[in-house]
């Protein structure tokens, strides 16, 4: 940091002569202006006249600026005799010869003063502000170095140094810094995860920052800062394995409670690491009843397991036994808050998968019973039991859950969504007029994934109610959707497949494809999901749902074909070709992952 505001005095420095004397303010403009003749002239007057150091920093530079080298040389060489002692003059010579060519000769200026400086902290640290000011940095990190070694302390100069490497983009040397100043001093952490992040770009990077940890482990294997910032990097990797083989480790030598593993735990699911995150959940539940991770861990082992099932193609045994999972779970600690996501998942696998769906009714009216829920909680639950409603075709229920909602959070994100899903439901009863007012309305909500899905459907509605053949067509459409949310995907097909037979030449081609899309991915047909989506690519780029397309594509083939290159241009493609979706931001952050950045928390 003090080299840095070293740098920073010299340009407050000509700030301070702006509000001074006439004579140094109109020096001071001339040179803001360019005109580093005059500058030159009045400076050196004023340095002469007291040999104030700033008045010769503005005036050497005015003469380089100006590119007056060679007058520049004549002054500073007798500086240089009249003070030999000064270390500035001499620098400023050196930076002569190199601004002349004359290399040899200014490195000989340069590794003298390294060589003849006091053998003090501040004296080094001097000299290398000097070095700094010249834009000479790799001289001011000699200075820094040979300081300590004169000084027989390499702890000396850690932020100076880490501050130039980090400016030079030096990530070897930044590496070993941050390591040797973590293992003194662990509370900078947080910071060395900030700027390691930022610096480190690829797993090549991040290799030489592993090596660094375990060659500074191998003399103290039980620093628990470094081991941290190891599962960290394996962290950055996506070795989720490594990480939390360290992490275990750690735990164990510790007795800890298991904090670390239950976050990074989430860090695995959250990249859909499964696997892993399973055996970390397993961790924290095989500590014991005791331990007060136990519950939430024994929850998201089940949730882990839940998503595996969602991933894959739907297990009618697995998704009852994981219902069973969670109902134990419910009747072991009873219905209260900490269990409330256990009975949301249990009504979710028996209302979309298992078809019972009174049974999940009555699980989430009961979990409104619950003392002391969280108001947004409530509300939430009642758009759940609103979706559940209409699954078991109990509309007029659905819309009264949608209501009560929208009337009690009206103008913030949740009421707005309450309004979609009426508006939506609106859509599936074939009532398009009201269910494109109602879009149409909250095409203006603060909610940018709301307003954006409300423009969409009114935006479907209004391109095809041109004709009646188009009208006709819209109403298989809407019963098309309404089987697709209801996860009647076969029926949802078939209803999607019969449009064009029915109602040929209408307008919802692009709009199937995209229907068809989901439900190929939803079935895990992603070959067949991959047709539809460059379908809409190649013939449909000004469809509504070309964004959609593109993104949904990308996803496929970054999450399930592995294909990340691919995945990668169609990123590229969104970023690019259309800068106002509400994709753009998460379209970037996929498109930097796979481009080796660091993203991960």
């Amino acid at each position: 940091m003090r080299i840095i505001l070293s740098f920073l005095f010299f340009i407050l420095s000509l700030n301070t002569f702006a509000q001074g004397f006439p004579e140094e303010s109109l020096a001071y403009q001339y040179y803001q202006q360019g005109s580093y003749d005059k500058a030159a002239e009045i400076f050196q007057k004023l340095f002469n006249k007291d040999k104030n150091e700033n008045y010769f920093d503005l005036f050497f530079s005015s003469l380089v600026k100006g590119k007056k080298l060679k007058e520049a040389e004549e002054i500073t060489k007798t500086l240089n005799r009249q003070y030999p002692d000064k270390l500035n003059y001499q620098l400023a010579l050196g930076k002569i010869y190199l601004e002349l060519g004359k290399n040899t000769e200014a490195n000989k200026i340069f590794l003298k003063a390294i060589e003849n400086c006091a053998k003090e902290e501040y004296a080094y640290r001097d000299l290398a502000n000097l070095f700094y000011k010249y834009e000479a940095y790799d001289l001011a990190i000699q200075a820094f170095l040979q300081g300590r070694k004169v000084l027989n302390n390499d702890t000396l100069y850690t932020y100076e140094l880490i501050n130039l490497y980090r400016y030079k983009k030096d990530k070897p040397m930044l590496v070993q810094e941050y390591v040797n100043l973590l293992a003194a001093e662990p509370t900078l952490y947080n910071q060395a995860q900030t700027v390691l992040a930022s610096v480190l770009e690829d797993n090549t990077d991040y290799m030489l920052l592993q090596t660094a940890i375990l060659k500074k482990l191998q003399k103290d294997p039980g620093n628990d800062i470094l081991n941290s910032l190891l599962t960290w990097q394996f962290i950055q990797q996506r070795d989720y394995e490594s990480a939390l083989r360290q992490l275990i480790a750690q735990d164990r030598r510790s007795s800890g409670t298991g904090i670390a593993i239950y976050n990074a735990a989430n860090i695995f699911l959250a990249n859909n690491a499964y696997n892993t995150a399973t055996k970390a959940y397993e961790y924290l539940v095989s500590k014991g009843a005791q331990n007060e991770l136990y519950l939430p861990s024994q929850i998201q082992l089940i949730n882990t397991r839940y998503e595996m099932a969602m991933n894959a193609k739907p297990d009618s045994i697995l998704l009852k036994n994981l219902a069973v999972q969670f109902n134990d779970i419910i009747n072991q600690h009873g219905l209260s808050t900490k269990t409330l996501f256990a009975a949301k998942k249990l009504a979710n696998i028996e209302a979309y998968h298992l078809k019972n769906f009174t049974k999940a009714e009555a699980i989430l009216e009961q979990a409104l019973k619950i003392q002391n829920l969280p108001p947004l909680e409530t509300a939430q639950l009642k758009l759940d039991l609103g979706d559940i409603y209409l699954l078991n075709k109990e509309p007029w229920e659905a819309l009264l859950m949608y209501e009560q909602v929208s009337k009690s959070y009206e103008n913030q994100p949740i009421g707005s969504e309450a309004r979609f899903k009426s508006a939506r439901l609106s859509f599936f009863q074939g009532n398009f007029k009201f269910a494109k007012s109602q879009a149409d309305i909250l095409k203006a909500s603060t909610s940018q994934l709301i307003a954006n899905d409300a423009l969409n459907l009114s935006l479907l509605i209004s391109d095809n109610l041109q004709n009646k053949n188009d009208s006709l067509a819209l109403i298989m459409y809407a019963d098309a959707e309404l089987l697709l949310f209801t996860n009647q995907t076969t029926d949802a097909l078939v209803k999607l497949d019969s449009i064009h037979s029915k109602y040929p030449g209408n307008s919802l081609s692009d709009d199937i494809l995209l229907s068809k899309a989901k439900i190929y991915t939803k079935t895990t047909q992603y070959d067949l999901a991959v047709k539809q989506l460059n379908e809409i690519i190649s013939n449909y780029y000004d469809s509504i749902w070309i964004d959609d397309a593109i993104f949904m594509l990308a996803d496929l083939y970054e999450k399930k074909l592995h294909q990340n290159e691919e995945a990668a241009k169609l990123y590229q493609k969104l970023i690019t070709d259309f800068p106002g979706s509400m994709l753009i931001s998460e379209a970037r952050k996929r498109f930097r992952n796979l481009r080796g950045d660091n993203v991960i928390p």
